[in-house]
């Protein structure tokens, strides 16, 4: 199986697509390629049942934010403010850049 691949990044903006989450726009905390998953801040929360430990000795029912597939997200465009696909953009050196399809705006830091 060829390496997989996830057209969004860490600390990228989404729009959730589909889901309970649909509609909701959240910040990218991690992604997991290799599963084609990503955790938006925020989105697909879950309850987690959790015995009492040194760092939490409480214990008890925890909320966490839970993977969600990656075709469920869009990346999101600030400037014109819509969803967008993602346009690469050839330098020079050879490296592609990441452009939004409508207005053109390069999502690389």
């Amino acid at each position: 199986m060829a390496n997989p691949k996830v057209h969004v990044k860490k600390g990228d903006t989404v729009l959730v697509i589909t889901g309970k989450d649909a509609g909701k726009k959240g910040k990218i905390l991690e992604v997991q390629p290799k599963k084609s998953r990503v955790i938006v801040e925020g989105m697909n929360i879950v309850k987690r049942h959790t015995k009492p430990t040194q760092a939490a000795p409480q214990g008890g029912i925890v909320e966490k934010e839970a993977a969600m597939a990656s075709s469920n997200v869009m990346l999101f465009c600030p400037k014109c403010n819509k969803p967008t696909k993602i346009a690469k953009k050839e330098m020079p050196n050879g490296a592609f850049l990441r452009q939004c399809k409508h207005c053109g705006e390069v999502f690389e830091k």
